[in-house]
């Protein structure tokens, strides 16, 4: 793909100033059509599609949580690991504030605000990963090493 067959978003520019090697992946977006539609579109396992959620705690400080496509997580047991009273959804307006991101949109890459990140342990196991570029319809994919550039931590909260 030529540099101009995509969006520059500031998930992109985070990517090339770290110096991370990726392959970037424009599809079709549906609204609500989640990772299903996008593994879909981009031919690949949902479970090697990573959600970007960015959740707050009781104090209303942001965190972000990255997960398989094909599962969820577990509030419970991740506010019980970080030793926090409880852990909800951020409301998609405060996400977008901390993470200049849209909802569908959403990057781990490139925030506005440097908001602590947390990995699904099995993660770390897969050889390559599609994850949000930063725009709707836009995926790129990556080694889960990158994630280190994020000084993610890893977390055991997936349900299914």
């Amino acid at each position: 793909m030529a540099k101009t067959d995509y969006p520059i978003t500031q998930a992109v520019r985070f990517l090339r100033e770290q110096h991370i090697d990726f392959t970037p992946h424009l599809y079709d977006y549906v609204e609500r059509g989640g990772t299903a539609h996008s593994a879909q579109c981009l031919g690949v396992e949902e479970h090697c599609v990573i959600k970007t959620i960015v959740l707050q705690n009781e104090k209303k400080q942001g965190l972000i949580v990255l997960m398989h496509g094909d599962k969820q997580i577990s509030t419970r047991n991740l506010a019980r690991q970080l030793n926090m009273k409880h852990i909800d959804p951020a409301d998609p307006n405060q996400a977008n504030k901390w993470t200049g991101y849209l909802v569908g949109g959403t990057s781990p890459f490139g925030s506005k605000t440097a908001l602590p990140v947390f990995v699904e342990r099995s993660i770390w196991d897969l050889p390559l990963i599609y994850i949000n570029g930063g725009k709707r319809g836009f995926l790129v994919s990556l080694s889960p090493n990158a994630l280190h550039s994020l000084q993610a931590q890893s977390v055991d909260v997936a349900t299914e």
